[in-house]
């Protein structure tokens, strides 16, 4: 018997929540914090600018990850057949191994090295003396284990501070085995203001190494690769489900339960579908520039995008019984996700929530709040650029720091011989003036509604004041917030790696999200939530400058 919960009245000014975020930092601080607080609220025809993409201020409590991170945890982490073993200190490793549950099936061939932590746990004699030999000695021990087709090498911070030369021990590990692909990432932790900067180290490293080394055809039609999808709590698994359903043949997915060889044929496919825009849209644009496949946005977080970006992709194919088949998919899929969706929203209509996750994620989810009828009153990225905010019209007026010219940009040009086109000048405009759009992504600000507040790097201080001020029914972010936001009484989802839920992709997934939420929202404990030092304060303090 569904019963619906009293809703509580919450009022709140942005504009005084902004000042009240702000209030007790240094003057410096809060005039650099006040570009990264964005009211969303229209300015004639534009998009209201924020900075984003900036180094955190030293001392504050960021949410943010490390470069390693990125490039290690995110990107290659995911991989089921690599070896990727971490050159650095033993914490390092153990920091980015399968902490975002990113799940895997070993396949035929039953490789899967997802499970193990290869590291080549440097000590303080390595850090002296250089830990060049006894990574020679790790990569040679892995190849003598597992004979793997690929050994990827990841730099940690004190790598990069001693100046260990793995390139040059990978290239020769490389020439000595013959049969197995050995590479290094420079994604030292420091080398970048968040881990963004370790997914651009590493679409370089996988298109440089990688991408284009098999020629051979794939079987199969309507081929595709989908990009920045990892997997978390099995989400790869219910989209590649929807896929063969399709019909669709899903060539290499970047990078949840991938493979080497999927990345080897990227090339192959006939166009490129980016999940997240921000971790992958950098291998996107070089598969166009090198071989001709265009890129285009979908999302699979939440049912009706996930309908939505089935036709968008019927639509690029053009086929009538293609099209068809999809139509009677979505059609097959959606009675059971509509039931689910009627019987929550009796009980979260009008909730609201708060999301900073990632640098796509905020925005993906916010579909499903939607379709739950919850209200996103604030929301931001761990490690977006403006262009995640605003959209990609801003790219060519965003400056190129000082941080951002520490990581390689590659150059890339039209391949002699594999360069094509997969669709003729003609038959893109022919889509675009329908309406398609292709390399295009208008960014997170314009779906949120007007009044409500857009945050870059949101840290710990101004999470907790938030919910303080606003008084949402739910926080969605990582795991370094989930205890202190439980602590204040409002329920906390973790979406990094969604604690021990999912998935939460496409049609079942969105049933699952819908049944959480609403357990969450509509539990009575978190009102008894109450730290300790809420009934006794042990300290008291002042700021020196209040």
């Amino acid at each position: 018997m569904a019963t619906t919960t009293k809703k509580k009245i919450v009022q709140w000014d942005p504009a005084h929540v902004k000042a009240e975020l702000l209030a007790k930092y240094p003057s410096k601080v809060a005039r650099k914090r006040s570009k990264q607080i964005m009211i969303n609220e229209a300015q004639g025809n534009e998009t209201p600018e924020i900075t984003a993409n900036v180094r955190t201020t030293p001392g504050i409590i960021t949410m943010r990850g490390c470069t390693y991170a990125g490039c290690k945890g995110v990107i290659m982490g995911p991989t089921r057949d690599i070896v990727n073993l971490v050159h650095g200190p033993i914490g390092c490793s153990f920091y980015a191994w399968l902490t975002r549950r990113n799940q895997t099936d070993a396949g035929l061939d039953g490789e899967n090295y997802m499970n193990y932590c290869f590291s080549t746990d440097m000590q303080d004699s390595d850090i002296i003396f250089g830990g060049e030999k006894k990574l020679a000695a790790a990569i040679q021990e892995a190849y003598d284990l597992f004979h793997p087709r690929s050994i990827a090498v990841f730099a940690t911070c004190p790598v990069g501070l001693i100046g260990d030369d793995i390139h040059t021990v990978t290239k020769r590990m490389k020439e000595k085995f013959g049969d197995c692909n050995v590479y290094a990432f420079s994604c030292e932790g420091y080398k970048g203001v968040s881990q963004s900067a370790g997914h651009h180290i590493a679409n370089n490293q996988v298109f440089k190494h990688i991408v284009g080394e098999n020629d051979a055809e794939k079987p199969g039609k309507y081929k595709i690769n989908l990009l920045g999808e990892y997997n978390i709590g099995g989400d790869g698994f219910e989209i590649d489900r929807i896929f063969k359903k399709c019909g669709i043949t899903n060539i290499a997915t970047f990078s949840g339960n991938s493979t080497y060889d999927q990345f080897a044929s990227a090339h192959k496919a006939d166009l490129n579908a980016v999940m997240c825009h921000r971790s992958i849209n950098y291998v996107a644009d070089m598969l166009e520039t090198k071989f001709g496949i265009p890129w285009i946005k979908v999302n699979f977080i939440g049912a009706d995008a996930t309908a939505k970006s089935l036709r968008k992709i019927a639509q690029y194919f053009g086929d009538q019984e293609f099209i068809d088949r999809v139509e009677e998919v979505i059609t097959e899929e959606m009675p059971k996700v509509l039931a689910a969706r009627t019987d929550v929203r009796t009980r979260t209509e009008g909730k609201t929530a708060m999301m900073f996750v990632g640098g796509s994620r905020a925005h993906h989810y916010k579909e499903l709040f939607n379709e739950m009828g919850m209200r996103v009153i604030s929301a931001g990225y761990e490690f977006g650029h403006r262009d995640d905010y605003e959209g990609r019209q801003v790219i060519p007026d965003l400056k190129v720091d000082a941080d951002s010219r520490n990581i390689e940009e590659l150059e890339v040009e039209a391949d002699a011989n594999r360069f094509n086109p997969r669709k003729s000048a003609e038959e893109i405009k022919a889509l675009e003036n329908a309406g398609y759009k292709f390399k295009h992504y208008d960014g997170l600000a314009p779906d949120m509604e007007n009044g409500t507040l857009i945050i870059d790097d949101l840290n710990q201080y101004e999470a907790e004041k938030l919910v303080e001020l606003m008084k949402p029914d739910i926080f969605c972010a990582g795991i370094k917030e989930k205890y202190s936001i439980q602590k204040l009484g409002v329920p906390m989802k973790q979406l990094h790696s969604y604690d021990s839920g999912g998935p939460y992709a496409g049609f079942e997934g969105a049933i699952n999200f819908y049944q959480e939420i609403d357990r969450l929202v509509n539990s009575k404990v978190w009102s008894y939530m109450k730290a300790p030092w809420q009934d006794n304060p042990q300290l008291s303090a002042t700021y020196g400058w209040e």
